[in-house]
């Protein structure tokens, strides 16, 4: 379908700081700006548009309009954004204008921050255990681990997964949300509305000494069903912003080594360079362990790997 000028327009007015304050993130001003707390080279200006300085020569991911900010940072297709964005507004089809709200306005107050409540669950997990171990390839006894541990699970509403993070207490913090079906290569993502984007989603050892740092949760269950052996911390920022590694590493302050396996595009291996060097100049034993080459993640590598298996053992039989 097409959308309408009138749809687009609207979709386009809606305030970007009360979306990013709805996505979790703290908004703060800066003189005639606003800036986030978890990601201080972005600046959003007019309240509708968006730059971040530190990918400034990155084409696609350095900002943009309101569909842009959840393109990039809630992994929706354009499609998708505008839909949400029309939601948002409280838009419906040959409704007028005028009375649309979260329109930009001169007097517009400071975006709230909404209260961080966790999803309903469903009742079960069937379609959690069903997207992850026959879609993704993670092992039936890393999702029964993950599931009693209470850091996932599967949410009432449309059944997305809810990953949790939480604090060195077991307090949540941060909650991520991803859908169970994709869609041409695509699935809903979203983080939870008030979440603390200064925690990630992690699994601690408190016998290791080395932290183990991907982008996304399904990364890190991948590599877990990978390298089962491996006793360390793990860590997935949700992001390529490093908020939740300083949190982490201030919590457990014993860690002196990371090994980071960030995604193998332009931005993941941009990302780990930089927070190599930045990690190696505070004292850290730094390691850099990307996915094979030709896989984009660690799910990828553990998708090609299990097919390879399969065709294998098809040869011998």
């Amino acid at each position: 379908m097409r959308f309408t000028e009138e749809e687009l327009a609207v979709a386009k007015q809606v305030d970007l700081c009360d979306v990013a304050a709805y996505l979790g993130y703290t908004v703060k001003r800066i003189g005639r700006h606003h800036t986030l707390k978890e990601m201080d080279s972005i600046r959003i200006y007019d309240r509708s548009h968006w730059f971040r300085w530190s990918r400034q020569h990155e084409k696609g991911v350095n900002g943009g309009s309101q569909i842009d900010f959840l393109r990039v940072f809630a992994g929706m297709d354009i499609k998708e954004a505008v839909f949400w964005l029309l939601d948002f507004a409280g838009y419906q089809r040959d409704e007028p204008v005028q009375n649309i709200r979260h329109m930009v306005t001169v007097e517009k107050k400071e975006a709230v921050s909404k209260p961080f409540v966790l999803p309903q669950y469903a009742g079960s997990n069937a379609y959690l255990y069903n997207y992850l171990e026959n879609e993704r390839c993670i092992d039936k006894e890393v999702i029964d681990y993950f599931v009693k541990a209470g850091l996932i699970y599967e949410a009432k509403r449309y059944h997305n997964i809810v990953f949790i993070g939480t604090n060195k207490s077991g307090v949540p913090k941060f909650a991520s949300m991803r859908g169970v079906s994709d869609r041409n290569g695509k699935a809903f993502k979203c983080d939870v509305a008030g979440n603390d984007k200064r925690y990630g989603f992690h699994l601690y050892c408190k016998d290791s000494r080395k932290l183990v740092v991907f982008e996304a949760a399904i990364d890190l269950m991948s590599y877990i069903t990978m390298y089962r052996y491996d006793r360390a911390s793990m860590l997935a920022l949700g992001m390529l912003a490093d908020a939740p590694l300083e949190t982490f590493l201030t919590e457990h302050p014993e860690i002196n080594t990371i090994q980071f396996c960030l995604d193998n595009d332009k931005p993941g291996r941009k990302a780990t360079n930089e927070l190599m060097e930045k990690y190696r100049m505070r004292g850290y034993h730094v390691k850099d362990k990307p996915p094979q080459q030709g896989c984009k993640d660690y799910n990828q590598w553990l998708q090609e790997s299990r097919k390879q298996q399969r065709e294998e053992i098809g040869r011998v039989i």
